[in-house]
């Protein structure tokens, strides 16, 4: 009768192993289904960058105010007839500040 309990106890743990440490065991499906929910995660934010992208795309090709905006914020550029000011913190350096050149244009 003990060598009965004791083969089936051994037949049950070698079924056991597969299920939880085996190549479709339990402990792998969990780490895929951690790896799934992380890898959704980066593609939804991807997604939104793509759609903020097109965004950005269809409007500098459409208007020209984007195109503006961004040479305004990139490139510093003014307008005629606007006056440029810059507003310095206290605490900052004055050698850090940068005039924009203006040239003159002919008939000004």
């Amino acid at each position: 009768m003990r060598l009965i309990f004791i083969v089936l106890v051994m037949l049950t743990a070698i079924i056991q192993y597969p299920l939880w440490l085996g190549k479709g065991g339990w402990l792998r499906v969990r780490e895929l289904e951690h790896m799934l929910a992380s890898q959704q995660e980066t593609n939804e934010a991807l997604l939104a960058r793509n759609a903020a992208m097109q965004a950005e795309v269809q409007d500098l090709k459409t208007g020209t105010d984007a195109v503006e905006e961004r040479a305004r914020a990139e490139l510093g550029m003014i307008k005629d007839g606007e006056l440029y000011v810059q507003i310095l913190s206290p605490n900052e350096d004055r050698k850090h500040v940068t005039t924009p050149v203006i040239t003159e244009k002919p008939g000004n």
